[in-house]
């Protein structure tokens, strides 16, 4: 089953149920996004991963706002291995009015929208988590493809805390700038 097929099935049935992406009210999510910061270039540190990307590499997520509340998105990965086959995905993002930049719909394909929780994101805009309130998939992302040991703990502890199971997060290889053809 190609990619594209095993996303579908696998969240077809909660996104055919789903009237809305708003989190639950005991979900965290930031008080107050500045989008034109947000923009711009995230290496996945970590995550708990939809199955079509559970063995990405390199894994770079990319925000370019389009028109007022509409994001252009393109997350880039490798399969497999840092010499996989390259792998793109081109969601767009629609930010939901009244949540401070904090809650976007993201749309994968015209049926397809997910729920995206920009749930913490630092002072300097450098590290940044993406939830979902069921607790399924969540990113944890920086501007720079390696972190230090103290930061990446202080994200997963946040994770825990917002009821996460963190033994299923998966730390994503990612080379360092000068090795890599993606950048």
């Amino acid at each position: 089953m190609s990619g594209l097929k095993k996303l579908i099935a696998l969240c077809a049935p909660g996104l055919l149920a789903a009237c809305s992406v708003m989190p639950a009210d005991n979900f965290p999510v930031e008080e107050q996004v500045d989008l034109d910061r947000y923009m711009g270039k995230w290496y996945v540190i970590a995550h708990i991963p939809p199955s079509v990307t559970e063995n990405a590499y390199n894994s770079i997520e990319r925000y370019e706002q389009t028109e007022p509340g509409k994001i252009a998105t393109t997350f880039t990965y490798r399969e497999g291995g840092f010499d996989g086959e390259p792998k793109t995905m081109k969601p767009t993002g629609t930010v939901i009015e009244n949540t401070q930049n904090a809650v976007w719909a993201m749309r994968f394909y015209w049926v397809m929208r997910m729920q995206y929780l920009i749930s913490y994101v630092d002072a300097d805009y450098e590290t940044t988590i993406v939830a979902r309130d069921k607790r399924d998939y969540v990113w944890i992302m920086a501007r720079t493809p390696q972190i230090d040991d103290a930061t990446y703990d202080s994200l997963v502890q946040k994770v825990a805390d917002y009821g996460y199971d963190t033994s299923k997060l998966r730390k994503v290889p990612q080379q360092p700038l000068d090795q890599r053809d993606d950048g």
